[in-house]
């Protein structure tokens, strides 16, 4: 039987390395279990029993013949679309606005990587401020990091190393580093386009600058193509694999029962969901730093124990870079071309830079200049990838494929009937802190990662549901989006399905297209924003002659304000209290 490999497929499926989907068991107790979470909602449609009316009386034994043909039938045709998709179209096209905005941006990620950072840690703080609506810059940060950091760093680093060698990482920089050009466009665009109901929330994110890019028909097709899209991968589907993560990781790890902890999983969500963007962003902020410092501190307890292998390890991450036909096998050209896919497309998907996602939750910052949430927002990729996701790569190098490790001669002979991109972490960490511990540690890593990204995806799902169906009644769209979402998440924890996890990936791989086809359109604005020659940039408001404000009044006072037409609150300039020193409004101001 086909083994349920939520990050890449398994048995002869082709390898996808998405990231969306999570790590499941064939254990005994956890097929017993989907069994009967099946075999339960059949009986809904059977005969007497059934709590559906009659059109909807079918024989079981009818049921799961429909139900297996109809499986059978799509499965291979969802597989081989996302093969396509991840492995050659989405790859190239990411790759591509990564580098156009890069060359574009003068390498923003470069001149402002520093200006990022002390934004992000200059205020760090885990109790911020409650907000009237939106979040602050950080704890939009924090949800946005809380959406990327996912289940994917762990398994889906592990089976990029297995297939494309050690190297594999250094590939994984590369396309993070130009991910985090194409993050900071898309966070500038978040801000410029969100808009504010008549409530003050504030709704902003890649539906709102694709309409901006296109008027008229087409661009409400890209927009409204987008949504389904995104609802669908992450705020139903998506959450329902990571709570599947969830459930069946404490059933393995300490033999909880995986309905127990979907029942508790929803009772925690349902307090979060429920109490708004507020609630969440006060949630996020806390459990992001949290569980990076966990899974931070188990890293450096292991590399520091085999820490006389940590040059060996670097100096493989580099030589089989370009070189890795000496450790995956083949030809130089052939396993060269699977080291930098592989490293491509777990990059590409982990960090989520051009897929649009995170501008949902960066389109919430309270922020004036969208400039200051761009370099902010290039933070999340370099947390996600190049700490992140690369510590849990340097463990399971400097473990396993050193000297004295069962992968030094690569993945081959007996080694692949024990290690896979299931247990490759936790045999990792297990070297160092034992079997036992080294799983338990992940697994509460896995929890962590995974329980943080079903609160970022249900408010990018929201946020989408709203802008298809809740124009005229927010509030009722988002409990009754609430109620589903939760209903998905209970039923991850307790039930596995192949063709639903491959669903998940399609909708995700398909929503990239409208995002990226907007973010080349929208080449200007960003350019604009990133060069500092956008009239929303607050220190470029201009005076008399061209020259700055604030280089003309220094002592000018700025305000903020709501402009009439509902857009976010923006610097406006107090005119009547603005002067050159000597108490005479200067010319041309």
């Amino acid at each position: 039987d086909r083994v349920p490999k939520v990050q890449d497929g398994s048995g002869d499926a082709f390898a996808n390395l998405s990231g969306k989907r999570t790590e499941t068991m064939n254990c005994p107790a956890a097929v017993q279990e989907r069994t009967a979470a099946r075999e339960f909602f059949l009986a809904l449609c059977d005969g007497p029993r059934s709590l559906l009316p009659g059109p909807f009386f079918v024989p079981k034994e009818r049921e799961n013949t429909m139900l297996e043909s109809l499986e059978a039938t799509l499965y291979p045709i969802v597989v081989n679309i996302n093969n396509y998709l991840s492995s050659y179209i989405l790859v190239f096209l990411l790759i591509a606005v990564g580098l156009w905005y890069s060359i574009r941006t003068r390498f923003v990620q470069v001149r402002c990587f520093g200006e990022g950072m002390r934004k992000v840690f200059g205020n760090l703080t885990l109790r911020g401020k409650k907000h009237a609506s939106g979040m602050s810059s950080f704890q939009a940060l924090a949800t946005a990091i809380a959406a990327q950091v996912g289940t994917g760093n762990i398994v889906g680093s592990a089976g990029a190393i297995l297939t494309g060698g050690p190297g594999a990482i250094f590939w994984m920089w590369i396309i993070a580093f130009f991910g985090m050009a194409t993050i900071y466009a898309e966070a500038t665009l978040a801000i410029k386009t969100r808009k504010v109901d008549q409530e003050g929330n504030i709704h902003g994110g890649p539906v709102y600058y694709i309409t901006t890019a296109f008027q008229g028909a087409f661009g409400k097709f890209l927009a409204g193509f987008f949504a389904v899209a995104i609802t669908l991968a992450l705020g139903f589907m998506g959450c329902m694999v990571q709570s599947n993560s969830i459930g069946s990781t404490f059933q393995t790890a300490f033999g909880v029962p995986s309905w127990v902890v979907g029942i508790v999983l929803v009772v925690i969500c349902a307090i979060i969901f429920l109490g708004g963007v507020q609630r969440l962003a006060s949630v996020t902020e806390k459990i992001v730093p949290v569980m990076a410092a966990i899974f931070l501190l188990g890293g450096l307890v292991v590399l520091i124990a085999r820490i006389q292998y940590l040059p060996a390890t670097i100096a493989m991450i580099f030589q089989y870079a370009f070189q890795p036909q000496a450790i995956i096998g083949g030809g130089f050209g052939a396993a060269l071309k699977t080291a930098i896919s592989q490293g491509a497309k777990r990059g590409l998907f982990s960090n989520e830079a051009g897929m649009g996602s995170t501008p949902h939750a960066h389109a919430q910052a309270n922020v004036t200049d969208p400039h200051d949430q761009g370099v902010v927002a290039m933070v999340g990729v370099f947390i996600d990838t190049f700490v992140v996701l690369t510590l849990n790569a340097l463990v399971i190098i400097s473990t396993l494929y050193t000297a004295d490790g069962p992968l030094a001669g690569g993945y081959v002979g007996g080694v692949t009937e024990v290690l896979d991109k299931t247990n490759l972490a936790q045999t990792a960490f297990g070297t160092v802190m034992g079997a036992g511990l080294g799983a338990k540690f992940v697994a509460i890593c896995l929890f962590f990662f995974a329980f943080s990204t079903v609160l970022g995806w249900n408010l990018f799902g929201k946020i989408n549901v709203i802008y298809l169906f809740g124009k005229k009644s927010p509030k009722l769209c988002t409990t009754i989006y609430t109620v589903v979402a939760l209903i998905f998440i209970f039923l991850g924890t307790t039930m596995s399905n192949d063709l639903v996890w491959e669903l998940t990936d399609m909708f995700n791989n398909l929503m990239v297209i409208p995002n990226a086809i907007a973010l080349f359109a929208l080449t200007s604005v960003v350019v604009r924003v990133a060069r500092r020659e956008d009239p929303d940039s607050t220190p470029l408001r201009r005076g008399a002659g061209g020259r700055k404000i604030q280089e003309l009044l220094p002592s000018a006072q700025l305000i903020c304000g709501k402009s009439r037409n509902g857009d976010p609150p923006l610097d406006i300039v107090d005119v009547d209290h603005m002067t050159d020193g000597s108490g005479v409004k200067p010319q041309g101001v």
